[in-house]
């Protein structure tokens, strides 16, 4: 996949957003090398800030954000470089200030932000956790921001509304240090496999009790440095970083290809694409929904969308138009993870969902757990008398199967059908079954 190269600037606040962070740090660095000063990084976390997107939705945190990106902006001075690391998250990189001075700017930072704001008929009081440090011998530039960030980590587990100074490494940190500087490194790896194509999906089928293909689902493979990353991880960056809506747009144009293509060979089977918050909050989201069916030349019915619950109640007015839109072209709605965190049977009746996808924490503990069972077969039957497919995840031996089975769940995903494959073996897979 090929396309225009991503932005460097966020439009919300005007800062550099976090793809240019390792560029500008490297030039500071080349900077700093020419003439001697100190180079300041600080990690700036708003605390609790997703009480505000929870209460008020996305666009009025928008607003929020950008009135304290000014104040950021007024504190840090002209001669800083800003970025927006995350959704509240920011950076400053701060030549030739030492540490009294720094510790100045974030003190005045910590009282800035603190004003009250405006919203909703409550006055808002922002406050945020701050890390500071300092570009030492050994440092590359993904190394400084990793500690800035471990800084700003130590100042919200000290309640927040501070700032804590990390000038070198304390000890014990190693391992904190490799895992922050590998969620850089994928987040640059994400970014260059979206501009070059290096992205890939694998597929998992999920199988009816009479052994036909209920749907497959895709899943988002990546590998950093010849390794296969984790998926966990990579969502996580992902979401953090803002890059998931683009992956999000790229995974529902080729689920829907692929889709395309299986019907082609005559396997027409459903494609069941995960879908995070951001996507969702986009107004964007439908069009990109309906391109991707154009695209491919597909009924709406062929892809399916999984959500979690909380995704489904979500009280934002996007969120809820973005649904409602789905559901009325005739893509499927699944509620994923079903059975663990936010699942309430108060909300289960109201939602527009056509598929629930049990957690495999219930399908482990089968068939010994009576319990399990028990709540299994109960929501099973509910769920059917909604009109709700059923499918229960991580089904691995048989003994499972058969509890499933035995407790009329309608369809099963997990490794005793198939490990996720490429679409190739997928295909391969799918004439296989034809031929039984």
């Amino acid at each position: 996949m090929t396309g225009s190269p991503p932005a460097r600037r966020d439009t919300t606040t005007g800062f550099l957003l976090r793809n240019a962070a390792r560029t500008e740090v490297a030039r500071l660095f080349a900077a700093t090398d020419r003439v001697p000063a100190s180079l300041c990084a600080m990690w700036l976390d708003l605390d609790r800030f997703r009480q505000v997107n929870d209460s008020f939705g996305y666009a009025e945190a928008d607003a929020v954000i950008a009135l304290i990106a000014g104040r950021i902006r007024s504190v840090a001075g002209e001669r800083a470089t800003c970025l927006r690391m995350g959704s509240d998250e920011f950076a400053i990189l701060l030549p030739a200030v030492e540490t009294p001075d720094a510790e100045r700017i974030a003190g005045r930072l910590l009282a800035t932000i603190d004003q009250p704001i405006p919203l909703g008929g409550i006055l808002l009081r922002p406050s945020v956790s701050i890390g500071i440090t300092w570009r030492l011998a050994a440092d590359d530039p993904l190394s400084l921001l990793a500690r800035a960030d471990r800084a700003m980590g130590e100042a919200k587990r000290q309640g927040g509304d501070r700032f804590v100074v990390m000038a070198v490494e304390p000890p014990g940190v190693t391992s904190a240090a490799r895992s922050a500087r590998q969620d850089l490194e994928i987040e640059s790896v994400l970014h260059a496999s979206l501009a070059t194509g290096d992205l890939a999906l694998h597929y998992q089928p999920i199988v009816r009790a009479d052994g036909s293909v209920e749907a497959v689902e895709a899943l988002m493979r990546c590998a950093v440095g010849g390794r296969q990353v984790s998926p966990l991880q990579l969502v996580a960056v992902a979401e953090k970083t803002g890059l998931i809506v683009r992956i999000g747009e790229w995974i529902l144009l080729q689920g829907a290809r692929c889709a395309a293509r299986l019907r082609a060979q005559g396997c027409p089977t459903k494609v069941a694409i995960n879908i995070s918050r951001l996507q969702l909050c986009s107004q964007s989201f439908l069009s990109n929904l309906h391109a991707a069916l154009i695209c491919a030349g597909l009924p709406a019915d062929a892809i399916e969308l999984e959500l979690t619950e909380s995704l489904f109640v979500d009280a934002s007015p996007v969120v809820q138009a973005n649904l409602r839109g789905a559901r009325e072209a005739g893509v499927g709605l699944a509620i994923d993870d079903f059975g663990t965190g936010y699942s309430s049977l108060a909300n289960l009746k109201d939602l527009p969902a056509t598929k629930l996808k049990f957690d495999r924490a219930f399908i482990n503990e089968l068939p010994e757990d009576r319990r399990a069972f028990a709540i299994l077969s109960a929501i099973t039957r509910l769920a059917g008398e909604l009109g709700m497919v059923v499918v229960a995840e991580g089904v691995e031996t048989a003994a499972q199967l058969a509890a499933c089975e035995a407790a009329r769940v309608d369809a099963t995903q997990g490794f005793l059908h198939a490990k996720p494959m490429s679409e190739e073996a997928l295909s391969q897979w799918m004439e296989t079954r034809k031929s039984r």
